[in-house]
């Protein structure tokens, strides 16, 4: 029966494009997870997913055999939708930051399940763990008390939820197979599926400072996760957003969660704050509530919220947050107009001064970071300061200078108008 094929027939079958009979896909994550199925048939077969591809049959299996490998939140009994939202990440993106605190202060519930982030910046937990005494590792049944109180929690997916994804993206970054599509989108979908939200918003992020350098492949992404959560009856949109420049003016843990209270208390560069807006309207109509997203910023009821999430999970919102010293300046080489911002290369900027890790293991310095004076557009003059590089006392800036020089080009003419929201999708 096709349900007993040995594994390296179904290895075989997706190296030449077929596609697998209902419940193979189930026995292949269930047989990996209980020791049955060796570490190299799986990363043989994920080789073969990422070069054929999914259906959308076997697309659906996969990910619920990885949400239902664990526990799963129970949000039920809340008085109001349960909302989130998922970032594929770009250079300065802390829009998690300020919407989940948003959203919980608009009368929804907020579960949020993120993580740290391997590469050039600090992931929303490394963010957050600028705090001091702020704790990211909550057990499930912390997280849904932080939920019922405060409306709202920004932690680590404890280890019984969705435990399949740990142990297959793990293997997945081992063997250069993160870069799928479908391996993508079933990764993060399954999170959330556990995670038990009934709304659910994807950011996916496009250009030099992001996981998808071109719009094609952002558009598949987008549209593929929005249809595969609404498959398993949760409400979703999603969006791709530029990331050719980075999202406001700060790159670096603790420099992005100064500039998030910014924005949480009415201020805030208007990139940011317009797209924190954009995505908390977007979350408003799919949970079908209807408030006005800026009121709650400018009035303060956003920043309130925050405070008591970051209390509830052990933190100290009025400490001050650690700082660093201004280690160097890059300066416009000429007068004109500043036509290139790039994000990637500012983010490698950021990661030599120690921001980003490029081992699990490796610790993250919350002080390290850039910040941009000006951004793509702008008239800028001979010698105006155009980015500051900011780390430890004493530290050498010199790597770090390097990679800001590639990042800036100033033209005689500004560059067209590009907006942040590119495209929307959504579900089924």
């Amino acid at each position: 029966m096709a349900s007993t094929r040995a594994t390296v027939e179904l290895i075989a079958d997706k190296r030449r494009g077929r596609v697998l009979a209902p419940g193979e896909i189930r026995r292949l994550v269930d047989g990996y997870l209980q020791g049955q199925i060796a570490e190299a048939q799986m990363a043989s077969w994920l080789m073969a997913v990422c070069w054929r591809g999914l259906t959308a049959a076997e697309l659906q299996e996969l990910t619920a055999a990885m949400a239902e490998s664990g526990g799963r939140l129970e949000l039920s009994g809340l008085s109001g939708p349960t909302v989130d939202k998922h970032s594929t990440g770009g250079v300065g993106d802390k829009v998690s930051l300020v919407l989940v605190p948003l959203m919980a202060s608009l009368g929804c519930f907020v579960p949020q399940l993120s993580g740290r982030a391997l590469g050039t910046t600090g992931g929303t937990l490394d963010k957050l763990e600028s705090i001091p005494g702020f704790r990211c590792e909550l057990s499930s049944s912390e997280i849904l008390r932080v939920v019922r109180e405060v409306g709202c929690v920004i932690a680590a997916a404890s280890p019984e939820l969705a435990p399949a994804d740990r142990r297959l993206y793990a293997l997945r970054d081992s063997t250069a197979t993160v870069q799928s599509i479908p391996l993508i989108a079933s990764s993060i979908v399954s999170k959330k599926v556990a995670e038990g939200v009934q709304c659910l918003l994807f950011d996916v992020k496009v250009g030099s400072g992001a996981l998808m350098p071109d719009i094609s492949g952002a558009r598949r992404l987008a549209v593929t996760l929005a249809e595969l959560a609404s498959g398993f009856q949760i409400r979703a949109a999603a969006m791709v957003t530029a990331m050719d420049q980075p999202l406001g003016r700060a790159v670096g843990n603790a420099l992005e969660v100064t500039e998030a209270l910014d924005v949480l208390s009415g201020g805030g560069p208007p990139d940011l704050r317009a797209l924190v807006l954009e995505e908390a309207r977007e979350l408003l109509l799919l949970s079908g509530h209807t408030a006005d997203p800026s009121e709650a910023l400018d009035s303060g009821a956003a920043r309130e919220r925050f405070n008591a999430m970051v209390r509830a999970q052990g933190g100290a919102p009025e400490a001050p947050l650690p700082l660093g010293v201004r280690l160097a300046t890059l300066d416009a080489p000429r007068s004109g107009f500043l036509s290139r911002l790039d994000a990637g290369a500012i983010g490698l900027a950021a990661w030599r001064l120690g921001s980003g890790r490029s081992a699990p293991s490796e610790p993250v310095d919350p002080v390290a970071g850039v910040m941009c004076l000006a951004k793509q557009g702008a008239a800028v003059e001979r010698r105006q300061p155009l980015l500051e590089l900011w780390g430890r006392p004493g530290q050498d800036p010199g790597s770090a200078l390097l990679a800001l020089k590639r990042a800036v080009r100033v033209g005689s003419s500004p560059p067209p108008p590009r907006p942040v929201v590119l495209e929307h999708a959504a579900g089924d």
